[in-house]
């Protein structure tokens, strides 16, 4: 269903050029160029590449779709967070191994207050599907010989959110915008599940002190569904999830 609404999106899109070509052409066809391609340039240091097109259908509104990617890397400033919980030697070796992957699509559409064509300060009621994937979470253990050991869980997070946003845009030039997305949030429900096989298959009191480990992770409002046997190790993850949406764009109209 996310992947069929942002397709619907997309065609949304495509086919007002051809009824936003109708917009004011008599008297401002140079002024108000109704296509605009931008980037956040805030999430490039996030190692995120986040991008926009924006389709202007008349003086007040405008639809966009905006894509997020993040290829499979460390985490971002992880020497950083590290510092921070220095001391806690789970929760480093957590940062030192990690490694995510993200992306996101974001459809909405603008109400301008001002100016108007894709100028001034907007309102922007959006959806946004996401989805997170991590390599290596390690969930270390002691096995019956005494050896501290670790099974290395894989797997994938999605969430579908609804939000609004309060942003304004600048259009320099011909050509050029500024895009300040000055604060959104948005709100819905996630699930995720990650699995892990262990290098040598686990005794039962290796397989119960997995399950503890994992049982003790405190998610409020998450409901965690663990299953550990000799050979697999599995958790699945449901319940709310939300966040905040801000940024500084630049781009181009055409």
């Amino acid at each position: 269903m996310p992947l069929k609404f942002v397709v619907f999106i997309f065609f949304l899109i495509f086919f007002s050029k051809n009824s936003g070509a109708q917009i004011n052409h008599s008297t401002n066809d140079e002024a108000h160029r109704f296509n605009l391609v931008k980037v956040n340039i805030t999430s490039l240091p996030l190692k995120n590449l986040s991008m926009q097109y924006e389709r202007i259908l008349s003086g007040r509104v405008s639809v966009a779709i905006g894509v997020r990617y993040m290829p499979s890397t460390s985490i971002p400033f992880k020497n950083t967070v590290a510092n921070i919980v220095d001391g806690d030697e789970d929760v480093t070796a957590l940062i030192t191994k990690m490694r995510l992957s993200n992306f996101a699509a974001t459809p909405e559409v603008r109400f301008y207050l001002g100016k108007g064509y894709g100028q001034g300060f907007y309102i922007a009621p959006y959806y946004r599907y996401v989805r997170f994937s991590t390599d290596v979470v390690p969930v270390n253990y002691t096995a019956t010989t005494g050896v501290n050991r670790s099974v290395e869980l894989s797997g994938d997070f999605s969430a579908n959110t609804g939000g609004i946003m309060l942003g304004a845009q600048w259009l320099k030039g011909k050509h050029l915008t500024f895009d300040w997305w000055i604060i959104g949030a948005h709100y819905g429900s996630g699930s995720g599940n990650f699995t892990g096989v262990p290098g040598a298959p686990l005794t039962p009191g290796e397989q119960n002190a997995i399950r503890q480990t994992l049982e003790e992770i405190d998610i409020p409002l998450v409901e965690k569904t663990i299953s550990v046997t000799a050979n697999q190790v599995a958790a699945k993850f449901d319940g709310p999830f939300g966040g905040l949406r801000a940024g500084i764009l630049l781009g181009f109209r055409f």
